[in-house]
């Protein structure tokens, strides 16, 4: 391996959503920095991609299809992990779907059901197999959760992602406190408008995001490894003393105020 940063050398990564985009960026980086990583997503193909990858540039790496909708893949991942590594060191649980975008009032239960049991009940479940394991092996570790900018915004047509986002920061703040004291930190981070496939898919385009462009302070939309980038900061040791927070990478866009262009 060419990279000589080594900061999670010796380490095991459990990625879910890992495949593509936001998770697909931060499994190749955690690898070209020494970590062992496990990857889970529904597809296996684009997952096997990324081991491909990995190995490629000489780092270690196993995929495993997981649909975290079903608690009885989760537990089998989480205990492949450790079979296959025997640690579990990191965990970013970043698997989720959008839903259909429409109105809360044309949204039907089991729309809202599904979005729900993915990104709230499935991360539930997740960190629950996550915490058993990482207690048992009594060494600590550190868990982030995808949450979003739309539990401190709104958006029209969302309100299902939305409630499951806002949940899931509620969620973590509790099991931060309850982890603590095994030597487990747990946050969100929390993605402004990214150039994701999925991000993409549900616009359109990529074109389509530049209206969120211009209302973002920082005028561009973010890429997948800016969020990757904050992950990894989230999971190594420079963050040992943060727990319980949800970090916003979203360029500013969730800032509150008048815009420029609105000012004469």
């Amino acid at each position: 391996m060419n990279n000589t940063n080594t900061r999670f050398a010796h380490k095991t990564a459990l990625i879910t959503g890992g495949g593509t985009g936001m998770g697909r960026a931060a499994a190749i980086r955690l690898a070209l920095e020494g970590a062992n990583v496990v990857i889970a997503g529904r597809r296996i193909e684009p997952l096997n991609d990324v081991v491909d990858t990995i190995k490629q540039v000489g780092g270690t790496a196993y995929a495993i299809a997981t649909d975290i909708s079903q608690e009885d893949q989760i537990q089998h991942m989480v205990d492949s992990t450790i079979q296959q590594y025997g640690a579990l060191d990191m965990v970013w649980n970043n698997a989720g779907i959008l839903g259909n975008f429409k109105p809360l009032h044309e949204t039907s239960s089991d729309e809202f059901d599904e979005v729900l049991n993915t990104n709230l009940k499935g991360i539930y479940l997740s960190i629950k197999y996550q915490l058993q394991a990482i207690m048992a092996l009594g060494n600590g570790a550190s868990i982030v959760n995808t949450s979003s900018w739309t539990a401190h915004g709104a958006m029209p047509g969302i309100s299902a992602y939305a409630a499951g986002k806002g949940a899931l920061d509620a969620m973590m703040r509790t099991v931060a406190l309850e982890a603590g004291e095994y030597g487990i930190r747990v946050n969100n981070v929390s993605p402004g408008i990214i150039a994701t496939p999925m991000g993409i898919d549900a616009l359109g385009s990529e074109e389509a995001m530049q209206p969120f462009a211009k209302h973002t302070p920082l005028q561009k939309v973010g890429r997948s490894e800016d969020v990757a980038d904050a992950v990894l900061w989230l999971l190594s040791e420079d963050a040992r003393f943060v727990t319980g927070q949800s970090i916003l990478v979203d360029g500013g866009f969730t800032l509150g105020g008048l815009r420029p262009q609105f000012m004469g």
